[in-house]
């Protein structure tokens, strides 16, 4: 028995008996295909809709506009609209729905202003919260004004669905100020509504109003779902607020949700959570698909224990989960980190075998995986086989050539990438002010400041760029120059910046400049240890042994112990 006739069957009718089913049964029938969906049966009861002459009832024209949008087959849908000569607002909303569902906003959008400029039926409900989908994901807030405008001539804006949808839009269109204006004005809200203001608010980085409203929704007695939950985990700037957070959905019972689990494992990654923390929440996943495992690898990444993400991998491997570009992408990055040779040149060759070889972003990590590893000439043959070349591609290239001592060769690439239609970064001029240190490149490393420093196109200069140019100055000797251009920054000098200070005052052994630079750095970061490990050693190198185990005493008395070093031989 076919799909077809099993519905009849169910609805009490006999299709292929020749007794005439009614255009109410065949709308009824239509739609539960575009429920499954089912497109075979929902096509044959096209046929059947045809051979009986219901071909210009509106209802079941509209029925299978919807049924084929939702079965995927645009073209069929648009075709049985164009060939309703007399449309409902239904027909109009359900070939939006389907263009929507179909990923094709712009054309959805389209179609509601055609149902207006065509003014056959009002637009109801649905077709406003169509419409401001379409202006959400397009972030078209000039038009999601305009809808809101009509919505309210129209006096639909006191529905919920209408309310929900502008709170989302505004949001989507980075105006939560607005979405907080409708919200507070809705006279009804439910989870949803509340989620969608949650979620604009995290967008927008406020994890304090995005906290308070759900107090306020459990004050109410609603209770959140695992949507209000996520978008309210990744608002979170520290590590305490997202442990309060994962406490109660614990208690909620939602930790088993597989989209919770992944942004737990994503947040304690990048919250500094420890290690052991992040293994036990990697016990506690319950679905292991391709996002959990790119999740847990990508995290064990992020918190700095490499091994372990190559060994995710390689279990991952084991359970069949196909890679894709993020898995590649977070593992070449682990293979770098711990210049993993062997290991990465294998990921390669698996990438090739997969189909991933073209993807950029895969490119750059070979890139940057093969300069990690000291695999210079590797990392350019891998640079050079690129199609095209972002600022990643660049920066991950010249990082392998200035981390290796490379500094001329680094220079010559710059200049090369200056000539290209990629623009230098923030992180490039880093990178090379680095290798222009380590070269002894005093020169060329200041052209490249103040060209960093005028160019209207990039953030001004930061801390970590005044600390390499005084590192540039400490390495030729010039400690006057270093002393005064710290003086001379528009931004309060850091710590990084003293230590560069006071690691060029031990080097050439000028005390006087090292003890100032020590006594501040004292005041910044009282229990780093390396400012008195310094210290130390310039009054060692100077001869004053008495005045370096002062400063070791000192240090010991404060309870401030040295980490020691350990090497991977």
């Amino acid at each position: 028995m076919t799909l077809t006739q099993t519905l009849s069957k169910l609805l009490g009718l006999n299709l292929s008996s020749g007794s005439s089913p009614t255009p109410q049964n065949l709308t009824k029938i239509i739609s539960f295909c575009a429920a499954l969906p089912s497109l075979d049966s929902g096509s044959a009861l096209h046929a059947i809709v045809t051979k009986l002459g219901f071909c210009s009832n509106v209802y079941i024209r509209s029925a299978l506009v919807d049924m084929y949008g939702k079965c995927s087959k645009l073209c069929n849908a648009q075709k049985v609209f164009d060939e309703t000569p007399h449309r409902n607002v239904v027909t109009w909303n359900s070939l939006i729905s389907g263009y929507l569902q179909a990923g094709s906003p712009l054309r959805a959008a389209r179609l509601f202003l055609d149902m207006l400029r065509v003014g056959e039926e009002p637009p109801t409900t649905f077709s406003f919260s169509g419409v401001l989908v379409c202006c959400a994901q397009l972030e078209a807030e000039e038009l999601g004004a305009q809808v809101h405008g009509l919505s309210l001539k129209m006096g639909h804006c006191d529905d919920v669905l209408v309310g929900t949808g502008l709170i989302d839009m505004y949001s989507k269109c980075g105006k939560v100020g607005e979405s907080r204006h409708v919200f507070d004005q809705m006279r009804d809200r439910n989870v949803v509504t509340w989620t969608s203001m949650v979620t604009g608010c995290a967008q927008s980085g406020l994890s304090d109003e995005a906290m308070s409203l759900v107090r306020e929704m459990l004050r109410l007695g609603l209770k959140p779902n695992y949507v209000t939950y996520n978008s309210l985990l990744s608002s979170y700037p520290s590590w305490d607020c997202c442990r309060q957070t994962h406490c109660r959905i614990v208690k909620e019972g939602f930790d088993s949700n597989v989209y919770i689990a992944v942004t737990l494992l994503s947040i304690y990654s990048e919250c500094n959570s420890s290690l052991e923390d992040f293994r036990a929440l990697c016990s506690c996943v319950a679905v292991w698909d391709q996002i959990s495992w790119n999740a847990v690898i990508a995290g064990f990444c992020n918190i700095g224990s490499s091994e372990e993400a190559l060994e995710c991998f390689s279990e991952m491997r084991q359970a069949g989960v196909p890679a894709d570009f993020f898995t590649f992408t977070s593992i070449l990055r682990a293979a770098g980190t711990v210049s993993a040779l062997v290991e990465g040149k294998k990921i390669h060759a698996l990438i090739f075998k997969s189909g991933h070889a073209s993807n950029l972003c895969v490119q750059n990590g070979l890139v940057s995986m093969y300069g990690r590893c000291g695999a210079i000439h590797d990392a350019k043959w891998a640079f050079t086989l690129m199609k095209e070349h972002d600022v990643i591609s660049w920066n991950s290239l010249l990082s392998g050539y200035a981390h290796h001592g490379f500094g001329k060769e680094t220079v010559e690439l710059f200049e090369q990438m200056r000539r290209t239609e990629v623009k230098p970064d923030n992180t490039t001029f880093l990178i090379v002010l680095t290798a222009c240190s380590h070269a002894g490149l005093l020169d060329k490393g200041l052209e490249y400041f103040n060209l960093m420093s005028n160019d209207d196109f990039l953030t001004p200069p930061k801390m970590e760029h005044y600390a390499t140019v005084v590192d540039l100055f400490g390495q030729a000797g010039n400690l006057h120059e270093a002393e005064a251009f710290v003086g001379s920054m528009p931004i309060e000098p850091g710590a990084s910046v003293y230590r560069a200070l006071l690691s060029a005052s031990q080097v050439y052994g000028n005390k006087e400049l090292a003890f100032r630079s020590a006594t501040t750095l004292q005041q910044l970061c009282p229990n780093d240890h390396g400012t008195y490990i310094l210290l130390s050693n310039v009054l060692l190198a100077r001869g004053s042994w008495d005045d370096a185990a002062g400063v070791r005493k000192f240090m010991y008395d404060r309870g401030i112990r040295k980490t020691p070093g350990y090497s991977w031989i």
